[in-house]
C-alpha cells in the first residue's frame, strides 16, 4: 500500500469519527471550571469559515494563551514539458542542446529527460499567542519526492534506452514565524506576517541513473529533488480577512527572499498574491474558492557536483510565473469530545504556466487537513 492511500485512509477515519462526534457527547453537558455543568447546546456555534482555505499558510491569529496544532497532507502532481508556455514532448527535449556540453564525458544533447514527478509532504504545525495581538508559528514537513526519467541513447537523436526511477525522502526546513496584527475594524482583520526558513532539509541527496552508454552511475540528484533550500530565507507577508454574515473573504501576499549561498548557488526568490472567498450554509460547513498568482526566480549560482545531460541540473531551468485556482471545503465539529476540531480539503489546478527554460508542467494539487485550537 503506498504511502498516499494510507493517509487517505488515516483521513477517511478522521472524518467518519468527526461526523460521530454527537454520540460521543455522553449526556450532552460540559463541565466548565466552575464547576457547573451546562448543555453543549448552550454553547456558541463554531464557525467554519473562521478559518481561509487550508492551503493558505498564517492566515489568522489566536486569542491570548491559545495553542493551535495542525497537520495538513499536501500532494502534487507534475508530467509533460514546457519551455515557456509551449508543450514539449521527450523527443524534442531530447534534441535540446546540453548546457554542459564540452566538460569531460559530456554529450553535445540532453540525454536524461525527466517525464514525471509527484511530491507527497507531510507538514507538522504548532502556533501559540502570548497575547491578543501577536500569534507565533513553527511548521516541519517530512517530503518525499519521485521523479520518473527517461534515457536516451548515444550523444545524439532520439532512440530511447530505457527509463529508471529517482527518489529522495527525508525532513524539510523548519519555518518559524509570527502573526502581528495591524487592526481590526468589525470583521476585517489585517496582520503582518513575518519569519525565517531554517535550513534543516537535506540538499545532498543522491540517486542511481541509467547514463545514455547503459551504465548506472550514482550521481547527487537535481536541485529541484532536494529537500531543502540550503540558506536561511527570510518570509515577508501581510494579510486581510473579513467576514459579513455567511459570506468570508480574504487576501493574503508572501515573499521568500534567500540570503546567502550554500554549496555555490541559492534558489530563486519567490512572491505570491492569493485571494478567496467562502460562503457559509451552516457553521459546520464552508465552501471556498480561491486564485494564486506565484512567480519564482530562476536558480542562482551552481552546485558544482550537479552536472549531466538533464535539464533538471540546468539552475536556467527553474521558475517562472504561474497561476493557479482552487476549490475548498472546511468542516469543525461543534459537540461531543471533537468539539472544535477541523478538517479541510483544497484542490488547485493551475490555468496558467509560463515556466523559465525547460521543465515539467504542474497538473494539480491537492491538500488535506487537521487543525485543533484549545
Amino acid at each position: 500500500m503506498t504511502q498516499t492511500s494510507l493517509t487517505a485512509g488515516a483521513l477517511c477515519a478522521a472524518l467518519a469519527l468527526w461526523l460521530t462526534a454527537p454520540a460521543m457527547a455522553h449526556d450532552g453537558t460540559t463541565a466548565p471550571k466552575d464547576g457547573l455543568r451546562v448543555s453543549v447546546t448552550d454553547l456558541p456555534p463554531l464557525r467554519a469559515d473562521g478559518h481561509a482555505p487550508i492551503g493558505v499558510m498564517g492566515e489568522h491569529r489566536h486569542k491570548t494563551g491559545e495553542v493551535m496544532l495542525s497537520y495538513r497532507f499536501m500532494h502534487m502532481d507534475m508530467e509533460g514539458y514546457r519551455s515557456g508556455t509551449n508543450r514539449l514532448s521527450p523527443e524534442q527535449v531530447a534534441m535540446t542542446p546540453n548546457t554542459f556540453f564540452g566538460l569531460p564525458g559530456q554529450p553535445p544533447n540532453i540525454r536524461v529527460a525527466p517525464t514525471s514527478m509527484t511530491m507527497d509532504m507531510h507538514m507538522f504545525g504548532a502556533m501559540y499567542a502570548p497575547n491578543d495581538r501577536l500569534t507565533l508559528m513553527a511548521m516541519l514537513p517530512y517530503i518525499t519526492k519521485q521523479m520518473n526519467h527517461i534515457t536516451f541513447a548515444g550523444p545524439a537523436g532520439t532512440t530511447r534506452l530505457g527509463t529508471f526511477k529517482s527518489q529522495s525522502e527525508g525532513w524539510g526546513d523548519l519555518k518559524v514565524s509570527a502573526l502581528y496584527g495591524l487592526g481590526t475594524w468589525g470583521n476585517h482583520k489585517l496582520h503582518l506576517n513575518f519569519g525565517a526558513s531554517l535550513p534543516t532539509g537535506s540538499t545532498t541527496e543522491q540517486a542511481t541513473v541509467l547514463t545514455p552508454t547503459g551504465a548506472f552511475a550514482t550521481m547527487r540528484m537535481p536541485y529541484g529533488m532536494q529537500l531543502g533550500s540550503g540558506t536561511f530565507d527570510l518570509l515577508p507577508g501581510i494579510t486581510y480577512s473579513a467576514r459579513s454574515g455567511n459570506t468570508g473573504w480574504g487576501a493574503q501576499l508572501t515573499g521568500v527572499i534567500r540570503t546567502g549561498k550554500n554549496n555555490g548557488y541559492h534558489l530563486g526568490n519567490e512572491m505570491a498574491m492569493t485571494t478567496w472567498a467562502s460562503y457559509q450554509p451552516k457553521p459546520w460547513i464552508s465552501l471556498s474558492g480561491r486564485i494564486e498568482a506565484k512567480s519564482v526566480g530562476d536558480i542562482s549560482g551552481r552546485d558544482s557536483r550537479m552536472v549531466g545531460p538533464s535539464p533538471t541540473l540546468n539552475p536556467d531551468n527553474y521558475g517562472g510565473e504561474t497561476v493557479t485556482l482552487y476549490a475548498g471545503v472546511n468542516l469543525v465539529a461543534q459537540k461531543g469530545a471533537l468539539r472544535g476540531h477541523r478538517l479541510a480539503l483544497e484542490v488547485g489546478a493551475p490555468v496558467y504556466q509560463d515556466l523559465n527554460g525547460l521543465q515539467l508542467e504542474t497538473d494539480w494539487t491537492t491538500t488535506l487537513g487537521w487543525q485543533y485550537a484549545f
